[in-house]
Parts: structure tokens; C-alpha cells; sequence
């Protein structure tokens, strides 16, 4: 599969305009243009890892965290992102876009916990990622343009594709010298019938579409407007209830959905919680959210010293996996879901991946 129908998929499983702005997400090395016969999946991108992906032949690695994050200023032999360029392999990440896409690391965070009437922890600004398209056509020639504008990628609202609406309504125009109306003529005041035409045009693809709409008008100047629409709230972290549950058997809940032996506990231990907040890495600076939320319960993968006694004094309960062990799970969901594609590669999840600490 060509690696822009993979970068298709993912974001469309995990939309980057969710992701945060200080991130670094998306196609982080690699040619669009290149055929994929298998994909890693894994956290971080390591030295094991990239030796995995050579063995395997995969030609593309999903990393979780952006191996590239901040600004390289060489790409010399023996660093991996200069091995990955030598070899052809292609990374992409998707980090904080997955943590708020529904389904997600977040989503993934508080299945463990078993949440229910969860909402994001603290909502980040949206950005807008589609346009309404508005065009006038006369009634006879609808169909035609309409199929023109569906082609190059308008009219789809997640996997309903030809969506618009339409109704019918009286156009007016007169056509000064030298113009070559396609109904009636020039120099006169002309009324028609017309089909007013309402679709959607994910922003990327604006201008492709605008053309095909251009191209198959009957008109020299169709009339059209292009409106930006308002963006859908996402956000990190996750808030929601459970029915009244000792902290104990929380506790034990998350070392079994996380498939952990250990985790780090800060706070109470004793009685029973309704609401608990989970948030995947490295979540200290959503503390005061989970606090204020009511949250009784906080699972994140590492926090500060001092965050830690503050959730403590608080009477809140911090649990903490390690910093990937938060995340890792979300390979498996992200394995399904990009094997729910037609003609997706083969989907491994990298066995040599692993938080770099252990408790022994």
C-alpha cells in the first residue's frame, strides 16, 4: 500500500489537528509516494527497535513518540534517523493526537479504570478541518458537477461518502459585453432556475475541489462561497465515574488491563471512589485539573515529588505505571483499527520496545 493511504488512515483514527501545538506530529521521515509492505508499531524508536524493523522488513515505523522533536541541525552517519533515511524507512507519529482521539491512549487509560460519562480533562482550542462548500447550478446540470466535486474528495461525513443537500431556488445575472452566458444571453436580465448546493471539503483537499467544480460548471464564473467551520472540542486526559469501588481493587483493575506487575502509589489506599481522572505520560500539569474535577483517583504514568504530595494532601490517590507503561497498550487498538482498512500491510507490534525502567 502507497504510505499516503496508510497516513490516510491514521489520520483519520487520530486527527492531527488534536494534537497539541508544542507536539511534533505526522510523516517525521519518509516519501509519501513509497509502497509499504509492512508496518511496526511501537513507543519509542531505539536503536533495538530500529535493528527489529530491519529484520522484519518493515518499511514503515509508527513511533508513538516523536524520534524527532526538536530541530536537527545534522543528520550525520550512525544517528537513526540518518540509518532510517539510508534504508528507506519511513516514520510516523501520531503522540498527543492519538492521547485525544476517541478511542485512543486516554480512552485506552480509562477503559482500565472503568469509567463511564467521561469527558476530556482539560479541552484543548480546536482547528477547523473542513470547509462547507455552497454552489449554484442550474437544475439540468446538478448531477454532473455534483459527481465532479464528489470525485476529488468532497461531500464525506465519516463513512458516508456523496453527502450534500440541495434545493431549488431562481438565480439572476446580467452579462455585460463580451461575456458568453451559458443560459440566455448577454446584455439582458436573465433569471433561471438553479439547484443551491451544499456539501463539505476536508481543508487539504479545498483547492482540488474548487477546480473540479470550476472545471465541470457550465458557467465562465460559477457563483460559490467557502465557509469555515466551527472546530469540534477535543482534549487530553480523561474525567468520568464508576460505581463506588475500594481504591484496592482500582488498584489491582489497572495492573490487570495494563498487564503490569507494579505500579507506584501516592496518597490514600483505604475506602472507596466514584470519580476518578487518568491522563497517559507525563501528567503532573493537569494535577490542579483532576483536583478541581473532583477526581478522587489519578492514574498517569509518572508525576514529580511534589505534585505527588500536593494530590496527596488533597486526599486524591496518584497512580503511576512508569511513563510508557501508560501508553503501550494503545498499540494493540491501534493494530485493529489500522487492520480494519482494505489492503492495509501486515501490523506487528514491536516486541523489542519497553519503558526503560523496571522495578525490581
Amino acid at each position: 500500500m502507497i504510505l499516503s493511504s496508510i497516513i490516510e488512515s491514521l489520520e483519520t483514527i487520530a486527527p492531527l489537528t488534536s494534537a497539541e501545538s508544542w507536539d511534533n506530529v505526522g510523516l517525521l521521515v519518509g516519501d509519501a509516494a513509497q509502497d509499504i509492505s509492512r508496518i511496526l508499531l511501537t513507543i519509542d524508536y531505539t536503536a533495538e527497535v530500529a535493528e527489529e524493523a530491519k529484520k522484519s522488513d518493515c518499511g514503515l515505523i509508527i513511533a508513538y513518540h516523536p524520534p524527532i522533536f526538536q530541530p536537527l541541525k545534522r543528520v550525520l552517519s550512525g544517528s537513526l534517523i540518518f540509518d532510517a533515511i539510508r534504508h528507506g524507512v519511513a516514520i510516523y507519529s501520531p503522540h498527543t493526537a492519538l492521547d485525544a482521539a476517541e478511542g485512543g491512549t486516554n480512552d485506552m487509560l480509562a477503559d482500565a479504570l472503568g469509567l463511564t460519562d467521561r469527558a476530556p480533562l482539560r479541552l484543548s482550542p480546536g482547528k477547523s478541518t473542513h470547509y462547507k462548500l455552497v454552489f449554484f447550478v442550474p437544475a439540468a446540470q446538478a448531477d454532473a458537477v455534483a459527481q465532479a466535486v464528489f470525485a476529488a474528495g468532497a461531500g464525506w461525513i465519516g463513512d458516508y461518502h456523496s453527502c450534500s443537500f440541495q434545493c431549488e431556488g431562481v438565480g439572476t445575472f446580467y452579462g455585460q459585453p463580451g461575456t458568453h452566458p451559458a443560459v440566455g444571453q448577454s446584455g439582458k436580465l436573465e433569471r433561471v432556475e438553479e439547484i443551491r448546493f451544499e456539501t463539505l471539503i476536508p481543508i487539504g483537499k479545498a483547492d482540488v475541489v474548487i477546480a473540479a467544480l470550476r472545471a465541470s460548471h457550465p458557467y465562465e464564473e460559477p457563483a460559490f462561497d467557502l465557509n469555515v467551520l466551527a472546530a469540534e472540542s477535543h482534549g487530553q486526559g480523561r474525567i468520568g465515574t464508576m460505581p463506588p469501588t475500594p481504591r484496592n481493587a482500582v488498584i489491582e483493575r489497572i495492573k490487570r488491563e495494563l498487564n503490569l506487575q507494579h505500579l507506584l502509589v501516592a496518597g490514600p489506599t483505604e475506602g472507596s471512589i466514584h470519580k476518578a481522572a487518568a491522563c497517559a505520560g507525563s501528567c503532573g500539569d493537569l494535577l490542579d485539573d483532576a483536583i478541581r474535577a473532583g477526581a478522587e483517583l489519578y492514574l498517569t504514568g509518572e508525576m514529580r515529588h511534589h505534585d505527588a504530595l500536593k494530590a496527596a494532601a488533597a486526599g486524591m490517590t496518584v497512580v503511576c505505571t512508569l511513563h510508557s507503561n501508560s501508553e503501550r497498550a494503545v498499540l494493540a487498538r491501534l493494530k485493529k483499527r489500522l487492520e480494519e482498512t482494505a489492503g492495509m500491510p501486515e501490523v506487528i507490534i514491536s516486541k523489542m520496545d519497553r519503558d526503560p525502567f523496571s522495578v525490581r
